[in-house]
């Protein structure tokens, strides 16, 4: 073998990608000594993008002061790429669920303006290429928040400035003044990691779908979805654009639908948009066997998770792929989508909690793509 490339989604609460990926390659070399290793960090677009795009394109992280999704000052994070003109920002670091008590949650009053906050501090430094990943928000403002961060002004029928978007005052949007709108967004690209279809309002929009995971009860949600509608028309008369049952458009309390009508961003799937950022397709040319996997792999994983993104790359390039994990379930139908092998990590002896240790981890990723090796 000659060349091997390891792309392994991190084994959550055990080890990163990039541990997996050390651990696997580990193996490679201990059989094929002089094979090319290329070792490449890899998520699905929702927790750890910002991590992996930042060491795979040996990008810095940029700390600033933010407000969280209740409004107070949060020390958050961002990563300028390597390039120095691309900018990765995962909404949950500033807005997310996991940032609000449980007994503060109500989306009703939870907003999107620390997301803003960072788009704005990047626009400052000159960046115009932004990759936003949008899950696990605590929010259900619309990316009222975000807008108003970034210069938007929504006022009410009588023509005043409303108060900090949250999903209490979308009811109450009746017009856009976008006077004094960043212009650095003029010329800014966004792409956003999304991988939900949900629409914006409806029985199957944001509000209903979503609001009740981030505090609300009955009445809130039919609250919140009333105003995402009301806010949709009012979207439509100012953009002609109509993103009320826009696939996505509902993603992340509808922050997927706002970043469409006024940045006029690209919704893409998270793994899609991961290996598009990484040339993927481009670095594995030439390689003999492509080594993926996750912490357990069943039928959910090929439903956009990063063992079938890779397979898809792969066979159009006739490149065998191999998936390895923690657990797995559901083997014949993996097989059947086409991966070459299907291999659990751990002996059926362990438990969870030996399993789960990262020592242990490494030790049976290396272990496993040994014998993988030999049989290849």
């Amino acid at each position: 073998m000659k060349k091997a490339v390891i792309a392994i989604d991190s084994f959550k609460g055990c080890l990163s990608s990039a541990e997996a990926g050390k651990a696997a390659a580990e193996g490679i070399r201990s059989v094929y000594p002089e094979c090319e290793i290329l070792c490449l960090p890899i998520a699905d677009g929702g927790e750890g993008m910002l991590e992996v795009l930042i060491e795979a394109t040996d990008g810095q992280r940029i700390h600033i002061s933010a407000h969280n999704p209740l409004m107070e000052w949060h020390t958050a994070c961002y990563g300028i790429l390597k390039n120095g003109r691309t900018v990765c920002i995962e909404m949950a670091g500033i807005s997310g669920l996991p940032l609000v008590p449980p007994e503060k949650r109500n989306p009703m009053l939870t907003t999107s303006y620390g997301t803003g906050e960072l788009i704005r501090d990047a626009l400052e430094r000159g960046c115009r290429n932004f990759i936003i990943g949008i899950g696990g928000s605590a929010t259900n403002d619309a990316g009222l928040g975000m807008l108003q961060a970034l210069g938007f002004r929504f006022l009410d029928k009588e023509g005043k400035v409303l108060r900090t978007g949250c999903g209490g005052v979308l009811m109450e949007v009746a017009s856009i003044d976008t006077s004094f709108v960043h212009p650095g967004l003029r010329t800014s690209h966004f792409t956003v990691a999304c991988d939900v279809q949900n629409p914006f309002c409806g029985p199957e929009g944001a509000a209903y779908i979503f609001a009740p995971q981030k505090g609300a009860d009955r009445k809130m949600v039919e609250a919140l979805d009333a105003g995402m509608k009301n806010f949709a028309e009012v979207i439509f008369h100012k953009t002609g654009k109509d993103i009320s049952n826009h696939p996505g458009a509902g993603a992340a309390g509808g922050m997927g639908g706002s970043l469409l009508a006024f940045l006029n961003a690209e919704l893409k799937p998270g793994i899609q948009l991961m290996l598009d950022t990484l040339d993927f397709s481009n670095k594995i040319k030439g390689a003999d066997l492509i080594i993926t996997g996750e912490g357990k792999a069943d039928k959910q994983t090929l439903m956009g998770k990063v063992p079938s993104g890779i397979l898809d790359k792969a066979r159009k390039q006739k490149i065998p792929v191999i998936l390895i994990a923690g657990s797995v379930e559901n083997a014949d139908d993996l097989h059947r989508a086409g991966f070459r092998g299907v291999y659990s990590i751990n002996p059926p002896s362990i438990t969870l909690e030996q399993a789960m240790q990262s020592k242990v981890a490494r030790a049976n990723i290396s272990e496993t793509v040994v014998e993988i090796c030999r049989s290849f």
